[in-house]
């Protein structure tokens, strides 16, 4: 989960500048945490405490309301409406990760992906971008090769997962579907040689950035089992301590290594 965190805080600088090169400084005065942080960290506590993700998620999208949500996820939060609204938006995706990390089959990983998603991204895009972060994530921390975590997800997904970051990069724009960003992000992982690679990659396809770094940071992060310590570092200080304290709880709990 802390991978998907230091994707989002170190692409969070570039979402609105995006760039074409994966030569850049990782963390800069303004990298902070975004609503991909912030929503992760909803997950993973509704996960914890055995509560409901609807009102986990609106709970902590209303603690920290400016934290860069999109508009109809803005609305929603803040209304009284318990019902989706159909999106097929990567929000679904950003979020996931712990539940790659919490659940021990394909079928459990899958079930609890679509029941994070629905809350808001009923679409049936909306919540295959999920499903498919989270069976990366889950593959992943499995010590599954690559090859056959590509495989299972063009197979399951239909997504076109045979093409590489530098393929990609020069035609590629900001895109918000997850759709058009989770295969993408995906890739940047599967075409990685460790951690701050895959995050390197995903940020410089040019597009939703702090979303691709943070979708392919947190499958990245189970895969080479944990972050580089001062990859951690720098993000912890950048996070309010009940985050922290929900991450070290998680990370306990499902035994996840840390630096």
């Amino acid at each position: 989960m802390l991978g998907a965190i230091a994707g989002d805080v170190i692409g969070s600088v570039y979402e609105h500048r995006p760039i074409k090169t994966k030569h850049f400084p990782l963390f800069q005065q303004g990298s902070r945490f975004t609503d991909d942080t912030v929503l992760t960290i909803a997950v993973a506590e509704a996960i914890l405490a055995d509560k409901g993700y609807l009102e986990t998620i609106k709970d902590y999208a209303r603690r920290y309301p400016n934290a860069g949500y999109g508009g109809h996820f803005w609305q929603w939060a803040h209304s009284d409406q318990l019902e989706p609204y159909n999106s097929w938006g990567n929000g679904s995706a950003m979020r996931v990760s712990p539940v790659g990390f919490a659940y021990d089959s394909t079928d459990l990983v899958l079930e609890e992906a679509r029941r994070s998603a629905s809350v808001t991204h009923n679409h049936p895009e909306g919540i295959k971008g999920a499903q498919a972060t989270a069976l990366a994530v889950y593959l992943a921390r499995g010590e599954v090769p690559k090859d056959k975590i590509r495989d299972r997800l063009q197979e399951h997904f239909g997504y076109d997962m045979e093409r590489l970051v530098d393929q990609i990069r020069p035609g590629y724009s900001f895109d918000v579907s997850c759709q058009g960003s989770v295969p993408e992000a995906l890739i940047s992982f599967l075409d990685s040689h460790d951690y701050e690679d895959a995050i390197r990659n995903a940020i410089s396809l040019g597009g939703d950035s702090d979303t691709l770094a943070c979708i392919a940071g947190g499958v990245a992060g189970a895969f080479y089992d944990g972050l580089p310590a001062h990859i951690e570092e720098q993000t912890r200080q950048r996070l309010p301590d009940e985050f922290l304290e929900v991450i070290d709880n998680f990370n306990h709990k499902f035994s996840i290594p840390t630096n």
